[in-house]
């Protein structure tokens, strides 16, 4: 399980990935996962981790929308070895 939490600087990119009316669906939905665990013991979900590598993928995605995915991915619980 991930024992992490958002950054004050994760979280404030976040919140300005959320204001923005251009960023996209899932770029959103990374920076709610993100801001969702700033202070609290949740965990990324499989969709929103989803998402989150698809914003980290994308060459249009903006430095913000980046940071909240990244933060969102961080706090995924990892699948450990088989």
């Amino acid at each position: 399980m991930a024992n992490e939490k958002t950054s004050r600087k994760a979280a404030t990119a976040a919140a300005k990935v959320l204001s923005n009316p251009k960023s996209t669906p899932a770029a959103k939905s990374a920076a709610g996962s993100a801001l969702t665990q700033r202070g609290s013991t949740e965990v990324t979900g499989k969709a929103a981790a989803s998402k989150a590598a698809k914003v980290l993928s994308s060459p249009t995605a903006s430095k913000a929308a980046k940071s909240a995915a990244g933060s969102a991915l961080t706090q995924r619980p990892s699948k450990g070895r088989r």
